[in-house]
């Protein structure tokens, strides 16, 4: 990975909540490979050790197994920890709507003790939120000035309220105590690690064109999301940590797709004979989704440079080499 050191040079110890689940993984090596030592905390609910394996024994690599519900603290022996990212948080449909309890639980009170380990340490605190901040949207594309469409007792909602309201508590700690904090807002995000039963399209889909399965898609297939490539989106996220800006900040590709386009374009590019099967689309599930990212790209000097066509023969080579079924 290119790693944009220029952003994070200075940070020696960063800590990753979440960082053995499939985005704070490729955080933790990003941030490895700039020369900051990485504390990786995760309770593995959803995280997995293969995905941090390749990091296990480097030096400057701790993997601490820690539930952020409860207060938490890391090795400040040399140096203290002067960023934390927090990523910990079930994040697939399959996953918050099996633990829709902890999903929330993680949200307010992992927020608040990750929160609180970054001011005991002065550290920067970057909290990755969603664009299910946003709901089913009523403006297209989304900015950060939109305040959302979102319905707060629906089954979705443990995801969408548990990062709304870290969004609220990270805001608040600025106001109160004058913290040095960030909020990214995280568009769909797809690559290598992702769990080929997490309920997301592209993993989804991956594995039923490899398979030769029929790929399931949701509705009609007119709904629409923009995919970023994680590359992409770690390069977004250490801008933002390397920044002083509060936020929140769209992280994401503008560039739409639709859901059948998105399963004929893997049929393609898997080479699979899989056929379509419309399902039933999921409750809440949005029609649109689309970052604005003009404030990325003006305050962040970022924006997503990986092609829907280049990210997705990626990762379906990562699955292609790793039969996983998770």
């Amino acid at each position: 990975m290119d790693v944009p050191t220029a952003a994070i040079s200075r940070f020696r110890h960063s800590v990753v909540t979440g960082g053995a689940g499939f985005l704070g993984s490729h955080l933790c090596t990003a941030l490895l490979e700039s020369g900051s030592q990485v504390t990786c905390v995760d309770d593995f609910c959803t995280g997995r050790r293969e995905n941090v394996a390749h990091l296990t024994g480097r030096p400057g690599f701790t993997l601490l197994e820690a539930d952020i519900c409860h207060p938490f603290e890391v090795d400040t022996a040399s140096p203290p920890p002067d960023l934390v990212l927090n990523f910990a948080s079930p994040a697939s449909p399959a996953d918050y709507l099996r633990m829709p309890l902890h999903t929330l639980e993680t949200g307010s009170s992992g927020t608040r003790n990750a929160l609180a380990l970054a001011r005991r340490h002065g550290a920067r605190f970057v909290h990755a939120s969603t664009s299910e901040a946003y709901g089913d949207p009523q403006e297209h594309p989304q900015s950060e000035r939109y305040w959302g469409h979102v319905n707060p007792v629906g089954p979705r909602s443990v995801y969408d309220e548990a990062k709304r309201f870290g969004e609220a508590l990270t805001a608040a700690e600025a106001r109160t105590h004058g913290s040095n904090v960030g909020i990214v807002r995280l568009f769909n995000t797809y690559g290598p690690r992702m769990r080929g039963y997490d309920g997301r399209a592209v993993p989804t889909f991956v594995r039923q064109a490899l398979a030769g399965e029929e790929l399931t898609v949701t509705g009609d297939g007119r709904q629409t999301r923009s995919l970023a490539y994680v590359d992409d989106t770690v390069h977004g996220v250490l801008a933002m940590a390397g920044s002083e800006l509060l936020g929140p900040v769209n992280i994401g590709n503008p560039d739409e797709i639709t859901m059948q386009e998105l399963a004929e374009l893997v049929i393609e590019l898997t080479g699979s004979s899989s056929g379509l099967r419309f399902v039933e689309r999921p409750s809440d599930d949005p029609a649109v989704r689309c970052p604005d990212i003009t404030l990325a790209r003006g305050k962040l000097q970022w924006e997503p440079c990986v092609a829907a066509r280049e990210g997705l023969e990626r990762t379906i080579g990562w699955f292609r080499r790793h039969h996983t079924s998770g």
